[in-house]
């Protein structure tokens, strides 16, 4: 399971020209869910995400977490972070999960998340997507399980 994230000002998604969520502060998460993944991976992805430290502190340094911070958390499903970039011109996608399994870990993890933080939005799985954001900083990370 592959995260990227992104510490945002503001990030929506837009599917037929219409919000289907949107946070202002917080990170915007672009999930890649591989084959094999499982729900100790998602679980373990989600507290990592939760706690990591990419929010400014008093003094300027990235000390705070999106729980310290009260930030919002928007979830986007991307298979796209799980393809094969390493030979040639074309990306492949033999690493990722199957529809069913990406579907049902993706919907785990937005439940987990649920559980966990106040302030969470997402995407739709397997839909076209815009995704809109102001990312602060810039501030981006690759996450893995």
């Amino acid at each position: 399971m592959k995260a990227l994230i992104q510490r945002v000002s503001s990030a929506s998604v837009h599917i037929d020209g219409n919000s289907v969520g949107q946070i202002e502060q917080g990170i915007l998460l672009l999930l890649g869910i591989e084959k094999g993944d499982t729900f100790q991976a998602a679980d373990k992805l989600l507290q990592k995400i939760l706690a990591y430290r990419v929010f400014s502190d008093k003094e300027g340094k990235m000390n705070l977490n999106l729980q310290q911070t009260e930030g919002g958390l928007l979830i986007v499903s991307q298979f796209t972070l799980v393809a094969d970039t390493k030979k040639g011109l074309r990306p492949g996608f033999s690493a990722g999960a199957s529809p069913q399994l990406g579907e049902e870990l993706y919907n785990y993890f937005i439940e987990q998340a649920k559980r966990l933080h106040p302030i969470v939005e997402t995407g739709r799985f397997g839909a076209d997507m815009q995704v809109h954001l102001i990312n602060n900083g810039p501030v981006t990370f690759w996450l893995e399980s």
